[in-house]
């Protein structure tokens, strides 16, 4: 099982020095990739949770293609942002250019003011990424001047329609900072679609929190990622017994000033990839 990293790429921390400082400790500690998220419009309902800047992905993992040799990748992009032959290209080129490193991870979004900046209907975003993925690979398998290689597509989404189109349409279910039972019963259900659509089931690729506490916590409080070194290594074996080809730790818990000191970060970071022997 591989180890990511969600780098963050937002935040009054954040700059281009600061975001190659990640990228390289992220690659000294051993890490087999780091993914960065996606906003565009900084509306008052992102900036709550994200403020500016926000660096834009592929420019982001652009940047940082340049000083690492590790993989990359989105976790996730708003799919409805974009029109789907400028994904395509962007990808393309960044994964070109990289020497194949890029993993897409893709999600319908959540809100619902940037939607509206951008001028995209809240309701259809759903038919809005399954349309981007299916024209995507169509422009990466027709078209010479979009051909990439091989690009694997990770779908976030625990809803029935999530997980249907991480069937049908991904690489990969990737699920986004939630407790190891509630994945487990999700899989289950990945499976049973998998079964009525006909079609293999997807990889396991999730993104947790990585928060370590100096004593556990209580079991029912926690989700995968949180809790003393034990509850967290716990987590990841779990995981690996699920299926999990890789699992992406999300060190950001919340606030913005973290990202004036990731030192915080790195060292959880660091603890988790000296115990990790798999």
């Amino acid at each position: 099982m591989l180890l990511a990293v969600n780098v963050p790429n937002f935040g009054p921390g954040t700059g281009p020095g600061r975001l190659r400082d990640w990228a390289r400790t992220v690659e000294g500690l051993g890490y087999d990739r780091l993914m960065v998220s996606d906003h565009v419009a900084i509306t008052p309902d992102v900036a709550t949770q994200y403020p500016a800047p926000f660096y834009e992905p592929f420019t982001t993992l652009s940047w940082l293609a340049g000083v690492t040799t590790i993989g990359l990748g989105t976790t996730v992009l708003i799919a409805p942002y974009r029109h789907p032959l400028l994904v395509a290209r962007m990808a393309a080129n960044l994964n070109q250019l990289s020497g194949g490193r890029l993993v897409l991870g893709v999600g319908v979004g959540w809100a619902r003011q940037e939607f509206e900046a951008l001028g995209v209907d809240f309701k259809r975003r759903g038919q809005l990424t399954d349309e981007l993925i299916r024209d995507v690979r169509k422009a990466w398998e027709n078209d010479a001047d979009y051909r990439s290689g091989e690009i694997p597509i990770w779908v976030g989404g625990g809803s029935d329609a999530g997980l249907r189109r991480a069937v049908r349409l991904g690489d990969a279910w990737h699920p986004l900072r939630q407790r190891v039972d509630w994945m487990r019963s999700k899989l289950e259900r990945l499976k049973e679609l998998a079964a009525e659509e006909g079609s293999p089931v997807p990889g396991f690729a999730p993104r947790i929190l990585l928060r370590l506490t100096s004593t556990p916590l209580p079991e029912a409080e926690r989700v995968a990622g949180e809790g003393s070194l034990d509850q967290v290594l716990g987590d990841l074996e779990e995981l690996r017994l699920l299926g999990a080809q890789t699992v992406v730790l999300d060190p950001f818990a919340g606030d913005p000033v973290e990202t004036e000191r990731p030192e915080y970060a790195w060292k959880d970071l660091a603890t988790v990839a000296a115990s990790w022997k798999h």
